[in-house]
């Protein structure tokens, strides 16, 4: 009898566990493309971040080249007397 009480249980636990589980193992192909978006949009990022580092040496360069263009042009305008 007891033995029958023990295994009722145990069967009773394992259909609770069984429908607790249920709705995650459902939502696992939905958070599984979820989790490829974001390692695309990571990935995106990157390399986002990497033009955008090489735009910024490209305009410290320029602002480098302006300011010699400047320092030029004082030049000329010095030597003219103006």
């Amino acid at each position: 009898m007891v033995t029958w009480i023990v295994f009722g249980v145990a069967l009773f636990a394992l259909i609770v566990l069984a429908l607790a589980v249920r709705p995650v193992l459902a939502r696992l192909p939905r958070l599984r493309r979820a989790a490829l978006a974001l390692q695309r949009r990571a990935t995106e990022a990157e390399s986002l971040r990497s033009a955008a580092e090489e735009l910024q040496a490209r305009a410290e360069s320029l602002q480098d080249r302006a300011g010699v263009a400047q320092e030029r042009i004082a030049l000329i305008k010095a030597s003219r007397g103006k």
